[in-house]
């Protein structure tokens, strides 16, 4: 049995500056003012639609997200419609198998990580929980289950793969309902990742989402 923290990881190569310019560029034909651009025009221009709520033209950017999370997180992920996804598939992923080093990856709570009996009570039950699914899961492979009829007895907290495309509008949407303070725990964990790499990579057009 394996225990991880989520990842993220960006899959497009982005280079914050130019973004901006080719938003800039398409942008500005809504008001034909085009003749307006210059070297340092386009952060001030995007931080202006953005103020301004018209988000439509941020549309024509999008990005990839691969993130590494658990199942019960993907859940409420692929809630958001205008995206599209490519997700781990159960059906077909043998853990048993070597490219798995033949055990069950877990994504670790975050709700649980202080110090206090509490806490350390429920981990200890939660890891134990997690090592007999392991077990019969294999159990259940040995006996010639395929992998989509033991996926039965795999939980929520089953570590998976998913790839995520949304535009930069999506994103800004994405990003304001999974980051804050009314989200699930491990979604807002998420959500603060995706957040900060952008923040980290793209001039303006996340700045006014918090990222606490």
């Amino acid at each position: 049995m394996n225990i991880i923290k989520p990842e993220i990881f960006v899959e497009n190569e982005i280079n914050g500056i130019e973004i901006l310019k080719h938003i800039e560029k398409i942008g500005r034909v809504c008001y034909k003012s085009e003749d307006s651009i210059t070297a340092d025009s386009a952060a001030r221009f995007v931080k202006n639609i953005i103020k301004s709520g018209h988000e439509s033209v941020i549309e024509h950017y999008s990005i990839s997200v691969r993130i590494i999370c658990d199942r019960g997180v993907t859940h409420e992920i692929v809630r958001h419609r205008i995206a599209s996804y490519s997700q781990e598939s159960t059906r077909y992923c043998n853990y048993s198998r070597d490219k798995f080093d033949n055990q069950i990856t877990y994504i670790k709570p975050n709700f649980w990580c202080s110090e206090n009996e509490g806490d350390k009570e429920k981990m200890k039950l939660w890891e134990e929980t997690l090592s007999v699914i392991e077990k019969n899961y294999m159990k259940l492979v040995d006996l010639g289950a395929t992998p989509q009829e033991a996926r039965s007895i795999l939980p929520n907290s089953l570590k998976t793969e998913l790839v995520m495309t949304m535009n930069l509008r999506e994103w800004r949407h994405f990003l304001r309902l999974r980051a804050s303070k009314a989200s699930h725990p491990q979604m807002r964990e998420v959500a603060f990742l995706i957040l900060n790499e952008f923040k980290g990579k793209i001039p303006v057009i996340f700045d006014d989402i918090s990222a606490e």
